[in-house]
């Protein structure tokens, strides 16, 4: 296993800027300069948007700034100490100490373990007091290679007590027990800092305490013994908790990861009167889908965000697997199978074929399989909706709504609906207060029961009828869309797929399309798979148009971006937005709308060109789901490559920047 850190990725009363970026780039640099990362522009952008989602300074002068990277070859660990320091975001003021944590996407747990360990020193000022008096990168080395050895005063077990019989309390105070549980989105840093933070507070307090890790580095859950006799559960998360009905019933206190870290005390307090308390928020029975939701911090349109995009999410794989038999179907048997599918599968069989002979049969089964799958496209839709809601509890109810809405003619937009409303009712449910001999019920049948009811009920009553002549008003006019209308609603999602490439405006752009792959048929309703296909055409374009940019006028690029673009031309062809990210992340004022006018054009030319698209996804590789239409498809994603590809190579000789080798004089300057 390699070194985490030698002294020359160590840095001693350097001045590396001013703002947390300055000193993430230059760090990022410092980790690339060793060989230890492709790509430091890359891996700067996703130690930032880390950054972006929590701030990593800590109580001492301490930041962690870290990341999971794409573009790390393998786990590093940075340090500098600054002169002058940054702020980073801890309450009591700027960082003097900061350590950059570089993991790739597929680290092994062996040094996940060491950088938590890391982690977990770092709140002991002893350790960081010695860093301070280090006289050399070699001394700093050594201090932390003994932290992160297996010296068992470094950590604590992920899920074990940490009372201090000796520690001063109140009675009251010292027959609480509390549990806790920390998780952050990595997994490597802030998980293991907040439950040393709480253990340690708490053993000073004399509470009876135990915590639970969830982490990069592996997690032994809490003994159920344990939880059963928990008082209160302090949730430091910024992540859904793993396995939350287990907490059921338990009153319960849920803040952000860093608030382990900085106001561990406070944290235990909140706890011990929130078990005192008989109104005081509690963990759902059936484990209430959000984190952030249960505790309120979630705002209805987040909220609402999340549940449609994770309904999306589920539904798509039986689009996916739907479309693409169906479109084998027609493959195989002609689209005249539409008109004999059934009477193929029942008069017939492998051993008595059809005068047709065996591929027309293979058709028909194929077609068949693929329209029952498409079938299940609105209920999964409303019953992952409500399970985003209502967790396992609102399945049930929200993919019974989805069926009313396909049965009354609702479409999508009724299996929206009816999931929305099963996961609000199911959640309510959830939350009353019920006598602990009927909680156990509650999951399995209360919730369902009354869920089903109330969703389904107003569907039946009052929405399906008004929601179903929407539909058939909306399927009307895209079915009536032509010449310049088609040609804009083309240009606007070819826009919205390439402005965040993979992004919440790209995933809206995407999940419009697939919602209404299910109304959509060659003969009948075309519409919906014009869309799909431009949708698909221009979420190919970026990658496939920094692949050809970096062939054409390589010097353009660095070394980095020359080996990406290799890779991108088949992500680009098998309908792979993320792999233009990159170059995005390298230079996004001249990438970015590069890209976006690329997608726009190719987006309008399919819905002008009136290309079909039965299948959501794979690119060039699913040509067979175009129908004869596939040669205007690649036709049309060629012209927006180039047009992309050209505008990137004119913007970054014309239009320049700041000099991309100016950071590298970096090190040297520190």
């Amino acid at each position: 296993m390699s070194e985490l850190i030698t002294a020359e990725l160590v840095l001693l009363d350097a001045d590396l800027g001013n703002s947390t970026s300055e000193v993430i780039e230059k760090l990022a640099l410092l980790v690339a300069n060793q060989g230890r990362a492709t790509d430091a522009a890359a891996l700067a952008a996703d130690a930032k948007a880390r950054e972006a989602k929590t701030a990593t300074g800590v109580p001492g002068g301490i930041a962690i700034p870290h990341c999971r990277s794409a573009a790390v070859t393998e786990p590093t660990l940075a340090m500098v100490r600054l002169a002058p320091p940054v702020d980073f975001g801890a309450k009591d003021g700027e960082a003097d100490l900061v350590f950059f944590i570089a993991a790739p996407d597929g680290a092994d747990q062996d040094h996940l373990k060491l950088l938590s360990k890391l982690a977990r020193a770092l709140v002991k000022k002893p350790f960081t007091a010695s860093l301070r008096e280090a006289g050399s990168e070699a001394e700093i080395v050594e201090l932390i290679r003994a932290v992160v050895s297996d010296a068992p005063a470094v950590s604590l077990p992920d899920a074990a007590p940490a009372a201090s019989p000796a520690a001063p309390a109140a009675p009251a105070v010292a027959t609480k027990k509390i549990i806790a549980v920390t998780a952050c989105p990595t997994g490597i840093a802030h998980t293991y800092m907040a439950a040393d933070s709480l253990a340690q507070a708490a053993g000073e307090m004399g509470v009876d305490f135990a915590v639970e890790t969830q982490g990069s580095s592996g997690s032994t859950p809490l003994d159920p013994a344990v939880i059963e006799a928990a008082d209160a559960v302090i949730f430091a998360v910024d992540v859904d908790v793993r396995d939350r009905g287990r907490f059921a019933g338990k009153p319960v206190i849920q803040v952000p990861v860093k608030r382990g870290i900085d106001e561990p005390k406070k944290l235990i307090n909140d706890a011990i009167a929130a078990s005192e308390d008989p109104k005081a928020t509690r963990v759902p029975a059936g484990a209430a889908a959000s984190s952030e939701e249960s505790a309120g911090s979630e705002s209805f349109g987040a909220g609402l965000k999340r549940a449609l995009l994770t309904g999306v999410s589920y539904m798509i794989p039986f689009v996916a697997g739907g479309g693409l038999l169906i479109a084998l179907g027609f493959l195989l048997g002609g689209y005249a199978i539409t008109d004999v599918a059934d009477q193929y599968l029942t008069e017939n069989t492998l051993f008595n074929l059809p005068e047709a002979g065996l591929l027309a049969y293979l058709g028909a089964v194929a077609f068949k399989i693929g329209g029952l799958s498409m079938g299940f496209l609105v209920p999964a839709l409303a019953g992952y909706i409500a399970y985003a809601y209502a967790d396992r509890p609102g399945i049930a109810p929200g993919f019974t709504a989805g069926a009313v809405a396909g049965f009354m003619g609702a479409g999508f937009i009724g299996g929206i609906v009816g999931g929305i409303i099963a996961g609000l009712a199911c959640r309510w449910i959830n939350s009353w207060t019920v006598p602990r001999w009927l909680r156990g019920l509650m999951p399995v049948v209360i919730v369902p029961l009354l869920g089903s009811i109330i969703a389904s009920g107003l569907m039946f009553l009052f929405l399906g009828g008004p929601i179903a002549q929407l539909t058939e008003a909306l399927n009307g006019w895209l079915s009536g869309m032509s010449g310049t209308a088609a040609a804009i609603l083309g240009l606007i999602l070819g826009l919205m797929m390439a402005i965040d490439l993979g992004g919440p405006v790209n995933k809206v752009a995407y999940s419009f399309a697939v919602a209404g792959l299910g109304a959509g048929s060659v003969a009948e309703n075309p519409a919906p798979l014009m869309i799909m296909a431009a949708v698909m055409a221009a979420g190919m374009v970026p990658p496939l148009a920094m692949a050809l940019a970096t062939a054409v006028s390589p010097k353009l690029f660095t070394g980095a971006e020359r080996e990406n673009g290799k890779a991108a031309w088949l992500l680009g062809a098998a309908f792979i937005s993320e792999g233009a990210i990159p170059f995005a992340a390298a230079d996004p004022l001249r990438v970015i709308p590069a890209s976006m006018v690329g997608a726009g054009v190719t987006g309008s030319l399919i819905m002008s060109f009136d290309v079909l698209s039965q299948a959501p996804h794979g690119g060039i590789f699913v040509f067979f789901a175009m129908d004869n239409t596939w040669p205007m498809f690649l036709l049309a994603t060629v012209i927006g490559t180039l047009v992309s590809a050209a505008l990137v190579i004119i913007l970054k000789k014309y239009v320049r920047k700041a000099p991309a080798r100016a950071a590298e004089q970096a090190k040297a300057a520190a």
